[in-house]
């Protein structure tokens, strides 16, 4: 009996010693996989959709993100559409790369003449997928997209325990069908309070402690022509709500916008001064006279305002400063007629 319950310890020994080894060859793999496909991220994330205007203006207009790039339309040949499972007699595809903020960009795919499947896969079919977009304020995110028509699939659900407690989320649909999310966990996650080794990425860490991340205060060029294209769109908005929506997008809560004569802090003063000068001029409008200059996180937009009839009754140049994403410093320079 002794000789047995020795034979037993040796073999349990031995297998957790096996066990270790494996653990420790396979954490070793992993980091060299890393290390050879050098990959640093998600970059994009592809999505199709069965009508290319309806998904664009759904991303933009909904979601307010930015479309950038359009690749196509494309025609396939058959090795391609054979190596990539495409049905023979679907026609050229056409893709749109749309800017979604803080994270991955989102590819939109739409074929012409398409065969494949039009049913939408279930949530337990293999091959589903949904994006998750991160809010701040997930009841007056899921309140602003039912205002648009958007299918909420429930209510939001806060996690009570676990891992993920503090974490609310709930999923919507889009026009076409998709299944997406709206996930928020201002305060956090449960398991970030039991000190772990490592901590999952988020949008709001980027917001929020921009510098945690190397050249976090460094935005694309591309990106600060969106976001100068969307502050004219500000100062033309003339319905307050939209008008604010779009300043959290393009503007730091605590932007100083710098006149010759004032300067204005925060949304509240700008948007009082927005309406001011609407008032003022009822019929004129803000456009760009050239190309938006940008030099490393800098932008310089010249522009002119007025009326159909005479666009450019005052021009001037706006100066802005980008530091994590959105504008913090708006210098406005008007030009004296002589």
């Amino acid at each position: 009996m002794k000789t047995r319950n020795k034979s037993n310890q040796k073999i349990q020994t031995s297998a957790v010693a096996l066990l270790n080894l494996v653990f420790l060859f396979s954490t070793a793999e992993k980091v060299e996989a890393q290390n050879n496909a050098g990959i640093i991220g998600i970059d994009h994330i592809g999505i199709n959709v069965p009508d290319l205007n309806q998904g664009i203006t759904f991303f933009s207009e909904v979601l307010g993100f930015k479309p950038i790039t359009q690749l196509g339309p494309i025609p396939l040949d058959a090795g391609w559409k054979e190596a990539n499972h495409i049905n023979p007699a679907t026609g050229a595809v056409t893709i749109k790369m749309i800017n979604a903020g803080t994270g991955a960009s989102i590819e939109v795919f739409s074929y012409a003449d398409n065969k494949g499947s039009k049913v939408h896969p279930n949530s337990d079919d293999i091959g589903a997928s949904h994006i998750a977009f991160y809010t701040a304020d997930i009841s007056e995110s899921v309140k602003y997209l039912k205002s648009k028509g958007v299918k909420i699939l429930g209510e939001p659900f806060l996690t009570p325990s676990g891992d993920t407690a503090g974490e609310s989320w709930v999923y919507f649909e889009t026009p076409w069908g998709s299944k997406m999310e709206l996930v928020s966990y201002p305060n956090g996650k449960g398991y970030e309070k039991n000190n772990p080794s490592a901590i999952l990425w988020s949008p709001k860490d980027i917001e929020k402690k921009g510098t945690d991340k190397p050249n976090s205060n460094m935005i694309s060029e591309s990106e600060i022509k969106s976001l100068v294209e969307l502050h004219l769109a500000i100062w033309n908005e003339k319905d307050l709500k939209k008008r604010s929506n779009l300043m959290k997008k393009v503007y730091a809560e605590n932007i100083q916008m710098v006149d010759t004569h004032f300067t204005a802090i925060g949304y509240q003063e700008i948007n009082k001064f927005v309406e001011d000068l609407q008032k003022k001029s009822l019929n004129s409008k803000f456009s760009p006279v050239k190309a938006i200059d940008v030099n490393q996180n800098t932008a310089r937009l010249y522009w002119q305002n007025g009326p159909a009839e005479k666009p450019n009754a005052v021009t001037g140049m706006d100066l802005f400063v980008f530091e994590n994403g959105k504008a913090v410093k708006l210098y406005v320079f008007v030009d004296i007629k002589k």
